[in-house]
């Protein structure tokens, strides 16, 4: 009952925390898709320097560790005086768009050559081919690893706590630095995180059933 009493008067302060946990995940994988996909058509464009820096780019994500990443921009982008939120988005930004550029390639590269042949045989540009008939298809297959890295993301999100950004774990440590009993506190924030996952499990679940009707 103890457990349960310190879960509902925390409550409060662990929403607003929870609130920043989402808002970091939710603004930082937007952008993240964003910066995903455009590094995926690098990849698989016909120009090797595109390649290159495509490369380059996906091997230093892979190749650090992202609390590293989120170091660099934090003291790289507050020196501009830009906010520690924004540091952060974009820090995770830049570390997840290198997962889901690979999703995005490969989701577009197992969509058969011959819907492209197709479309150039209707008239289309590449360009255009590419965004009426291979993207919505790839979309479609890209979408069950996209939920995944999703969460990852929103897991991610507890290094903010590193630089001293008041989310999900930060507060959980912080309280049990007061009350000396962090086990507590880290099992409720453990709560907390299941249900942002549940909720963005169910999300990615309904957007899937809203593509399949429409197939």
């Amino acid at each position: 009952m103890d457990w349960l009493t310190t879960f509902i008067d925390t409550a409060p302060i662990f929403l607003k925390g929870m609130l920043l946990t989402f808002q970091l995940t939710v603004v930082s994988v937007i952008i993240a898709i964003a910066v995903g996909l455009l590094f995926a058509f690098l990849k698989i464009s016909k120009i090797k320097i595109l390649e290159v820096i495509a490369d380059i780019y996906i091997f230093v994500v892979r190749g650090t560790p992202l609390v590293v990443q989120i170091f660099i921009f934090y003291f790289g982008l507050t020196s501009l005086n830009i906010s520690d939120f924004w540091a952060v988005v974009l820090g995770l930004a830049f570390h997840n768009g290198a997962y889901i550029a690979e999703i995005f390639r490969g989701a577009i590269q197992s969509i058969d050559k011959g819907q492209m042949e197709a479309g150039r045989s209707l008239g289309m540009t590449r360009s255009l081919a590419m965004r009426r008939i291979i993207l919505p298809q790839a979309s479609r297959r890209a979408l069950p690893p996209l939920g995944n890295q999703f969460i990852i993301a929103l897991k991610d999100s507890s290094l903010a706590s590193f630089i001293g950004m008041y989310e999900l774990f930060n507060v959980a440590t912080t309280q049990g630095s007061i009350s000396y009993d962090y086990m507590t506190y880290l099992l409720i924030v453990a709560v907390y995180y299941l249900v942002l996952v549940l909720f963005f499990s169910i999300i990615v679940s309904l957007i899937e059933k809203r593509m399949s009707i429409s197939d």
